[in-house]
């Protein structure tokens, strides 16, 4: 089924155009991932989309059975409404016999309780309340009757992707669901939980999101929104970027062929005399074609992220039987680590378990009940915080930058000025002189960058730096980190950014305990899956023997792999496939004609040696093959 168009769509911003007669379809069980720089429109072209904004030109065509559902980055709420009377705003008698089931839930009341039975077996009711329940508890959502207004911004978030999953819930047959950075504020079980819940659901499905493992889980098509123009690309994103990287080739070939034409005819004109022929008029025209082909840019501008890095000393941190608590909740329990200067370590854990409280404790911006934290004395911590830019009084964004430093030392020597500085960060001149709350959230995050990196730090501290980051800039702050030498303190829920940096992780685990984890978050992911099917099948089982009550174990325990020969698997099953085509290579080559006696040796010995490596590789992932089988 069809299910929406746009033809010919052009929408500027302050004159300058955002897209410029773009068209598109959206069909049925699409599932559309929307990519672009900051400030270049994406959340423009949802709204328009949404009926929210119109078009300067063209038009955009819905089917009449279609139902559009908008999750935004700054929803819309009753202020003074519960969030239980925020979510359920759809007008439907099941939707409303839930609202009352849940409010009589909340309030505990057993005379409404009651009187609503009965209704909700009598509009079949019961499936979708599970479903709501499943929804409410997953992005950790209690305390119903809450006013909005009392709610934090991430818990905010949650409130309007619970109502939007609702909604789509109840009736998603002919829905479009388009959703503006939904992972932003959740935690990495509610992300991998949603990503499963929309697989389930078979939306269809227009997405922006900077989670890249988010975004090829739940999405099979990929459009960019660069330089006025839409680009569409099939596949995952990683499809996505080798299709850019090859365009990106062929439009630089053609600009260069057009400005080669472009000289040739400018020479051309300025020979003509003013007299022109009926010929001559034809091929100023195409002069013209020429010079707009030839005059347009390529290359998008980039951010670029160079630090003279403070010199960090032998001594880092150490932190010695840390312990800390909030009445009965325990942070720390007796916490231990010494700090190695190049560590990058990424934190992970449930909302709660304390891990802010403990960058808070390592910065000395908190006090720990006992134990021991020495810092070196080179230390200088470099804080992306969570909060966001910290701006009391209205000012400029260069009045801003000026108030730590008028410039900034490169790591190859010199220096730049604040202004030179804003605009290796993509702040133009005239965006240099605008406000600070004028900026986009998107612009703020990357203002916040600057100024952490404006001080030269030497042990970064990243609170959630992907949130409002656009894939572009995120793609150079992850080359910065990985090339950056010194520590990285890394809390993120984008996973894909996690396992490119870190090199291990601690684990909040709550009530204290923090477990130092030898690998990324996807590793972790696998050890722990290991863990719980280990525990599974160790589970013993209660069977009464003679009338009294006997512990046996579960039946079925068979052998597994452990994390590590998983790992070891996983890598033959890469391996073997290479090695093969080496090995086949190997052959081909010692078949070519007038090879010398040095050269069929030296490609004989090394067939040796790939076939000795061969056979001992497939013999290993056998084993491992009937033990994972068994």
């Amino acid at each position: 089924m069809h299910y929406l168009s746009a033809d010919q769509i052009t929408k500027s911003f302050r004159s300058e155009p955002l897209f410029k007669g773009i068209s598109f379809h959206i069909n049925e069980g699409d599932k559309i991932a929307l990519v672009a720089r900051n400030g270049v429109g994406k959340s423009t072209l949802l709204k328009i989309l949404a009926g929210q904004e119109s078009p300067e030109e063209g038009s955009i065509w819905i089917h009449k059975d279609v139902r559009v559902a908008y999750f935004e980055q700054e929803p819309k709420f009753i202020e003074q409404a519960s969030i239980l009377e925020n979510i359920f705003q759809l007008a439907h008698p099941v939707m409303d016999l839930i609202r009352a089931y849940e409010s009589a839930v909340e309030k505990d009341s057993v005379q409404d309780l009651s009187d609503l039975l009965g209704k909700m077996d009598e509009l079949q009711a019961w499936n979708f309340e599970s479903k709501v329940r499943q929804i409410l508890g997953k992005l950790n959502l209690h305390h119903l009757d809450q006013p909005l207004s009392a709610l934090s911004g991430g818990q905010r978030k949650r409130v309007a992707l619970a109502k939007v999953l609702i909604e789509i819930g109840f009736d998603h047959t002919h829905t479009l669901l388009m959703m503006d950075e939904p992972t932003n504020h959740l935690d990495v079980e509610m992300i991998e939980w949603l990503e499963y819940y929309l697989n389930q659901e078979n939306v269809t499905l227009l997405l922006v999101s900077h989670d890249r493992y988010f975004l090829d889980a739940v999405c099979e098509e990929i459009w960019e929104l660069e330089r006025e123009k839409l680009f569409v690309y099939k596949g995952d994103y990683e499809h996505y970027l080798e299709k850019k990287a090859l365009r990106m080739e062929s439009e630089a070939a053609s600009l260069d062929k057009a400005r080669n034409e472009y000289r040739k005819e400018l020479e051309w004109m300025r020979k003509q005399p003013k007299a022109r022929t009926t010929k001559a008029k034809s091929r100023i025209d195409r002069f013209y074609d020429v010079e707009e082909r030839a005059k347009q840019k390529l290359d998008d501008a980039s951010m670029t992220l160079q630090v003279k890095m403070s010199r960090l000393g032998g001594k880092v941190v150490e932190m010695k039987k840390v312990y800390k608590s909030y009445g009965e909740k325990q942070i720390l329990k007796g916490f231990d680590y010494t700090f190695s200067k190049g560590e990058r370590i990424g934190i992970v854990g449930k909302n709660g378990t304390g891990k802010t409280t403990f960058l808070q404790i390592l910065q000395g911006l908190e006090q720990a009940d006992s134990g021991k934290i020495n810092l070196g004395e080179t230390v200088v911590f470099g804080n992306f915080s969570q909060k966001g830019l910290e701006v009391k009084n209205q000012i400029r964004v260069i009045e801003y930058v000026k108030s730590f430093a008028e410039s900034f030392p490169l790591a190859g020597g010199g220096s730049l000025s604040a202004a030179q500085f804003l605009q290796l960060f993509l702040f133009s001149p005239e965006k240099q002189y605008t406000y600070v709350h004028s900026l986009s959230g998107g612009e703020k995050k990357r203002l916040q960058l600057l100024t952490v990196l404006f001080r030269n730090p030497n042990f970064l501290i990243l609170d959630e730096p992907t949130n409002d980051l656009d894939l572009p800039t995120l793609a150079v702050l992850e080359k910065f980190l990985i090339d950056y030498t010194g520590c990285v303190l890394l809390v993120s829920h984008d996973r894909y950014f996690m396992d490119r940096i870190v090199d291990h992780l601690f684990i909040f685990e709550g009530e204290g305990n923090v477990r130092d984890f030898p690998g990324n978050y996807s590793q972790y992911r696998l050890w722990l899956k290991a863990e719980e099917e280990k525990k599974k099948q160790e589970e013993v089982v209660e069977v009464k023997v003679e009338g009294k009550i006997v512990a046996v174990q579960a039946a079925g325990k068979s052998k597994k792999l452990s994390f590590k020969e998983k790992m070891e698997w996983e890598t033959l099953e890469k391996d073997l496939p290479e090695l093969e085509k080496l090995k086949a290579q190997l052959v081909i080559d010692m078949q070519q004609p007038n090879l010398s006696f040095e050269q069929m040796q030296q490609l004989a010995d090394s067939l040796q040696k790939i076939s000795v490596t061969l056979e001992e590789k497939e013999m290993r992932w056998l084993e491992l093959s009937e033990k994972q089988e068994g």
